[in-house]
């Protein structure tokens, strides 16, 4: 179940040598149609990685009909060389297909600065193609795997037409999107355009969200193809909402193997302003790293979330401040309320509601709690 399920894609997965350890790292996806309709989101760092380049270039037709995906290597920072080993993996995968390397999505994924065996990757496209079947998802979201401890999957089916989606994510997990890559297929008939608002509507209230630790990745790709196989045309509301479902479900999976993390917190602002004053404040707390510890430390620490708050350019009246953690309303008033012993943070699933009490707007940011093991993960990432 994953992006093979809409009818008109298949996939497939194979290690082509990227991993010392023998696992897959090189995937592919292709739309066999009819219809090749796509929309595409990338990160908005600045310092872009090789395929972000290349790919931002493929999408702007609303044309995409392969997706070309290795982990191991970011190709980011590599020079002219790594940029010339993106495009000649579109070309080899173009070769095979009968297609424009015009209209291949290339995705990298693994440390900055290394440049990948452009010959083996060449190698692992002739191999992948071969592999390719109907039943390759899973086989597509295992080869885009790094410090993922499971693979990420999901499929959404609605009356006669469906979506699949498949993610890698596991650190680095901020805004715009995650350190992550993403396809996701439908064999409903949707026009590009309409795609378009639809994926960007649906990233807003998941992947952008999602603020692990604050770091924005390089490689950060997030593609939508749609077939339209199925031949039935959902209305643009419908399809986004079962759009914003596959988006939500990939979020959370990706913030469930955070690395290292102990913890899954929801931070929900209640009553601001405006959206943007929500979600501000909700990000703020998201990044302290000391609220993040204190949580990992099961400690109830509602005064971390009341200086975050108070760093941040929402409306608010600093007197007035209500703080519920799991549901106990430790902070009232912006003074003491109910009795932080009454909140139980063993399980892994924690809740921070802030009511700003300036509107009637809210938000929802996800984040984990700050580990010891994830220090030691990224500490030790490059060896």
């Amino acid at each position: 179940m994953s992006v093979t399920t809409p009818a008109g894609f298949v996939a497939g997965g194979v290690h082509c040598g990227l991993k010392a350890n023998g696992n897959k790292d090189l995937a592919l996806v292709v739309n066999q149609g009819p219809h090749y309709d796509s929309a595409s989101v990338f990160t908005a760092n600045r310092c872009k990685a090789n395929p972000v380049l290349w790919s931002e270039q493929v999408v702007k037709d609303g044309v995409v009909k392969a997706v070309v995906l290795n982990s191991g290597g970011a190709n980011c920072y590599t020079g002219a060389e790594g940029f010339q080993t993106t495009h000649e993996v579109a070309e080899r995968v173009a070769t095979h297909l009968g297609i424009g390397a015009v209209d291949v999505v290339v995705c990298s994924t693994g440390l900055i600065g290394l440049r990948n065996d452009r010959p083996m990757l060449l190698a692992g496209v002739d191999a992948v193609h071969a592999a390719l079947s109907a039943d390759g998802g899973e086989a597509a979201s295992q080869a885009i795997m790094t410090t993922d401890s499971v693979n990420k999957t999901v499929v959404v089916e609605r009356d006669g037409w469906s979506i699949g989606g498949m993610a890698k994510g596991a650190g680095m997990l901020a805004p715009q999107l995650a350190t992550m890559l993403v396809v996701i297929t439908t064999d409903a008939i949707v026009p590009a355009a309409t795609l378009d608002l639809a994926l960007r509507a649906s990233t807003k209230v998941s992947f952008d969200r999602l603020d692990s630790d604050g770091c924005m990745s390089t490689n950060d790709t997030v593609t939508l193809m749609a077939s339209g196989a199925s031949g039935v045309t959902p209305t643009a509301d419908d399809f986004t909402t079962a759009l914003t479902e596959v988006c939500t479900s990939l979020a959370m999976q990706l913030l469930a193997d955070a690395e290292g993390a102990d913890h899954e917190i929801a931070i929900t602002t209640l009553n601001a302003a405006t959206e943007d004053d929500a979600v501000e404040v909700g990000r703020s707390v998201a990044r302290s790293n000391l609220f993040k510890a204190a949580v990992f430390g099961k400690d109830p620490n509602w005064g971390r979330v009341l200086a975050s708050i108070g760093t941040t350019d929402a409306a608010f009246d600093p007197a007035d401040l209500d703080v519920a953690m799991n549901g106990v309303w430790v902070c009232r008033n912006s003074g003491p309320g109910e009795d932080p012993a009454a909140i139980d943070l063993t399980p892994r699933k924690v809740s921070v509601t802030i009511d700003l009490k300036s509107g009637d707007a809210s938000a929802t940011v996800w984040t984990n709690d700050l580990t010891h093991a994830y220090v030691h993960e990224n500490s030790a990432y490059s060896s």
